[in-house]
């Protein structure tokens, strides 16, 4: 009975029979298929290195030799392949990999026109591309306002000067001689952002002069200038450049308001001062009906790093604002207020979404902004007897980085920063004697302490009834020439009992300039 009810069912199916369509599938589609099964592994080295225990990096000094050899032969490969580009035009590779092909990097388009204006513009031909534009304006042509924005941005981008090809064998070879004299007054130190900056913006460079002259201007006309400003240190006239383009009556992007909060924290000396212009750019932000990105708020995160105590309660209301906006937070926003987040990072996971997400840090001693930073943090609040006086050592033992150069370990340098957070911290654990050390190498190093650090290194010797712990601490200040040092002679005079030749020692002081 089944086999004639199947026979039955094939008879009455055999005009009704349906191909399927032909499934096209990539020749990376088990590949993908693959990947998609597996996540990346947090804990395994860096892909660009072997998996192997004895290739794998385990200091930073490591770290820094196996990964720079490594694009030492990548940046020699890709200068042999562009420079000879005709040997290396088959393509062994299966799909075609373009990146691996030689690039095009010479100019194929020689005679004055628009389309080699877009060519230069493209291969990054800074130089070649404001003298294509000069001659086409010369030429009378009329420029279109996207073309000559794109412009802007490149010129902007780099500077107003050609990048350095990264195939380049010649790299860094301009300013050798400045460079050289600068390495060793900083010998061993590791730069801040700032001092990398070789390239600053000059006054009237092209970017300037071409904007000048465009007959209209667009808010991405004034963006691309206010975010060159800040790229290259002229932080005061991009905040000038941001009025200006609110007074023509249009509004930035959120781009622009990044570097202009940038710019904010760079113009202003005083903690408050930075914290209201930046509150200042964020209500603009909400009138123009900009809505803020992720690396706005990580942006702002980082001006409160720079703010001492002010930074705390600011920095969640930051997150909270966030959460509102539904602004997922990345890995680097969590690392601005660690201490208060773990709870909530737990169980939790994240990839790279802000340009500082793939920091990876390895041998901090030699980190000065790191080591400026955690002594910051120990002496920001006094702590309990216990904790200060652990707080003290771990500060004496990061004053030996300072100082301490053996076998070609070189030390730190100080800064006014460093040296007061230390100070600070000593003297928050009754460290007079070696805060008073501390004070010696201000003198040193030509660093001046500042009123409130003083103030707090009386009210101490106060607190030990010690006179001359305080005349000691009054010639130091009239050694710097402290404005601060009439009052402090006068302070020592009235609240400590004093023998006759310290009154004597102080009546000298007292009678000689101090400014």
């Amino acid at each position: 009975m089944a086999t004639k009810v199947r026979q039955g069912d094939i008879a009455r199916s055999e005009g009704e029979i349906v191909i399927p369509k032909k499934k096209t599938w990539s020749k990376e589609a088990v590949l993908q298929a693959l990947a998609s099964t597996v996540n990346r592994d947090p804990t395994a080295c860096h892909y660009m290195f072997q998996d192997d225990s004895y290739l794998t990096p385990r200091t930073s000094g490591e770290f820094k030799l196996y990964s720079l050899s490594q694009e030492s032969g990548r940046s020699a490969a890709k200068y042999f392949i562009n420079t000879y580009p005709k040997y290396f035009q088959n393509g062994f590779a299966e799909p075609h990999v373009p990146c691996l092909m030689p690039e095009t990097v010479e100019l194929q388009i020689e005679e004055v026109s628009e389309a080699a204006l877009v060519e230069r513009i493209r291969l990054r031909k800074v130089k070649a591309a404001v003298d294509m534009y000069d001659q086409l304006v010369q030429a009378g042509t009329t420029m279109s306002m996207d073309l000559t924005n794109d412009l802007l941005d490149l010129i902007c981008l780099y500077g107003d000067r050609d990048p350095t090809r990264e195939d380049s064998p010649e790299q860094g070879t301009e300013d050798t001689g400045e460079e050289q004299d600068d390495s060793k007054r900083r010998k061993g130190r590791p730069r801040r952002a700032s001092e990398l900056l070789k390239i600053v913006w000059r006054e009237n460079n092209n970017a300037q002069r071409i904007f000048n002259t465009m007959s209209e201007r667009n808010s991405r006309s004034y963006g691309a200038l206010i975010r060159g400003m800040v790229k290259y240190g002229a932080f005061s006239k991009a905040l000038d450049m941001y009025t200006d383009l609110l007074n023509n009556r249009l509004t930035a992007d959120v781009h622009t308001f990044n570097a202009l909060i940038i710019a904010a924290a760079e113009v202003k000396d005083k903690y408050s001062d930075k914290w209201d212009l930046i509150v200042d750019l964020l209500k603009q932000m909400a009138q123009q009906k900009v809505r803020p990105n992720l690396l706005t708020f990580n942006t702002v995160l980082k001006v409160l790093r720079r703010c001492g105590s002010l930074a705390r309660g600011q920095a969640f209301l930051i997150l909270n604002e966030m959460k509102a906006l539904g602004i997922a937070n990345s890995a680097q926003g969590h690392t601005e207020i660690l201490q208060e987040v773990l709870n909530e990072m737990s169980g939790k996971s994240f990839t790279a979404q802000d340009p500082d997400d793939d920091i990876k840090r390895m041998g901090h001693d030699n980190k000065t902004d790191l080591v400026e930073q955690i002594v910051s943090l120990m002496a920001r609040e006094k702590q309990s007897a216990e904790v200060q006086q652990s707080f003290a050592e771990c500060a004496l033992d990061v004053k030996r980085l300072y100082t301490q150069t053996d076998r070609g370990k070189v030390s730190l340098s100080w800064s006014t920063d460093s040296l007061r957070s230390i100070t600070s911290i000593l003297l928050a654990a009754d460290r007079l004697q070696e805060a008073g050390e501390m004070l010696n190498i201000f003198k040193a190093n030509n660093r001046i302490p500042s009123e409130d650090l003083m103030n707090e290194f009386f009210h101490c010797i106060k607190m030990h009834n010690d006179a001359q712990q305080a005349v000691e601490l009054v010639q130091i200040s009239a050694s710097l020439c402290l404005p601060l040092t009439p009052q402090l002679i006068e302070r020592v005079q009235q609240e400590f009992e004093l023998s006759d030749e310290q009154k004597m020692m102080l009546s000298d002081l007292e009678s000689s300039p101090h400014e």
